[in-house]
């Protein structure tokens, strides 16, 4: 959530923040009315206690009629500090409310506009020509059924549409390059983290998602829990109400997960292979940074991102997300993106977002500073989404014969095959 006192003292950054995500701007008047009663409720209700403090002081003193007025005075008294204090909770209740459907403040940078309105920061690598290599590219899908390494058939016959088995060089493949991040990550000071799949509702609530992105969340009824759509839920609600010492900081996790999306607002939208799909794998980044260091933590991510992409050799680009597109905890993200050679453009493999203090402050984690305590600023990056890694590997590596060339990077963990190669079935 953002500060009270920030929108307090300039509401028409937070207005001009909820208009370019294309969001209610209405909602920070109401904010606004909310927070001013919750706090004329406070001080009334401050007074009528201090008031009926005094008066305790003075009924054992009276006597006679002044004690029988005084004792009137009492009865109403306590009727008003109850009648204050339910007002001063209602008046509380709202604030907190409509304060966590406020999205995070969209830093000054970001473009404005809605999906198509980002803007490329940088492009890498080279797109092959495939037709000056004289064969057509085949997709993903056609490559993985023929290297026995992706079965959607079983896949959707076992769990339905959007799930997959990875079988034989696939499931390897999976597991070189988590293996391969990981390494990368722990060799950048990142700690590796296993983390629970399942959340409560406050570490997910926390997070910033089951505001927009509640539609893609998967949750169990009978036991109120949640499944994560992405390890940064369970890394960002690991020091849950918590006060870190600022020596500690930075604190860095690379989390590796199973991830959970309903993606219900994607049908028809990559309903081929594996690029969009129910349950993936991920390595995710993950940091807990002075807000002060926040946007040079961000750079930080995004340039281990670009380390990762490049390593596996894939064409990309850079994208600075525009402000529609954000999600509630980011006030900025960039996403990097490879190209997919038999859709003809690029696709979101990776993406970065600073959170500043918005997931700190609805988690009550804070950084003690000397006798300073204040909220710190999170930060995630995706490293590898594995499905959408293994469609643009096998996509921008195959040859002519179906088989496929595996990156330098990955070799080590694949027990040094060079390539992948078509099977018999």
């Amino acid at each position: 959530m953002i500060d009270l006192r920030l929108l307090r003292e300039d509401p028409d950054r937070v207005r001009a923040s909820q208009r370019a995500r294309g969001e209610d701007v209405a909602l920070v008047d109401s904010l606004l009315s909310a927070d001013e009663r919750r706090r004329s409720s406070g001080v009334r209700f401050d007074e009528l206690r201090a008031e009926q403090k005094q008066l305790g002081k003075l009924i054992p003193k009276a006597a006679g009629e002044e004690k029988t007025e005084l004792l009137k005075r009492a009865e109403q008294l306590k009727a008003d500090v109850k009648a204050a204090d339910a007002e001063r909770d209602a008046a509380d209740a709202e604030t907190q409310e409509l304060l966590l459907r406020l999205g995070n403040l969209v830093h000054p940078d970001v473009p404005v506009g809605g999906e198509e309105d980002f803007v490329t920061l940088e492009t890498h690598g080279t797109i092959r020509d495939f037709a000056a290599e004289g064969f057509a590219p085949k997709d993903h899908l056609e490559l993985g059924q023929l290297l026995g390494a992706i079965d959607v058939e079983r896949g959707a016959k076992v769990s339905g549409s959007r799930f997959y088995f990875l079988t034989g060089v696939g499931a390897l493949l999976e597991l070189a390059l988590v293996n391969a991040a990981i390494a990368q990550a722990t060799a950048a000071g990142f700690t590796p983290m296993l983390t629970p799949a399942l959340v409560r509702p406050q570490s997910m609530a926390g997070t910033g998602f089951l505001g927009q992105a509640a539609q893609d969340v998967y949750h169990l009824d009978k036991d109120d829990l949640y499944l994560v759509g992405t390890s940064e839920v369970p890394l960002a609600a690991y020091h849950m109400d918590e006060i870190i010492d600022a020596d500690r900081l930075p604190l860095r996790y690379a989390g590796f997960s199973p991830c959970f999306r309903r993606e219900a607002g994607s049908h028809g939208k990559d309903t081929r292979g594996i690029f969009r799909v129910h349950q993936f794998d991920k390595v995710e980044m993950f940091s807990y940074v002075d807000p002060e260091d926040s946007q040079a933590e961000h750079q930080r991510l995004l340039e281990w991102e670009k380390q990762w992409l490049t390593s596996l050799e894939l064409p990309f680009r850079v994208i600075d997300v525009a402000s529609a597109d954000l999600g509630a905890s980011a006030a900025r993200k960039f996403d990097c993106e490879a190209w997919i050679p038999t859709q003809g453009k690029y696709r979101e493999l990776t993406s970065t977002s600073d959170c500043t203090e918005f997931q700190s402050r609805r988690l009550s984690i804070r950084v003690r500073d000397g006798k300073q305590v204040k909220p710190l600023a999170t930060l995630n990056g995706t490293l590898c989404a594995v499905p959408r890694t293994i469609v643009a590997i096998l996509e921008n590596h195959q040859q002519a014969d179906g088989s496929v060339r595996v990156p330098e990077v990955l070799r080590p963990y694949l027990g040094g095959r060079e390539v992948l190669e078509p099977v018999s079935r």
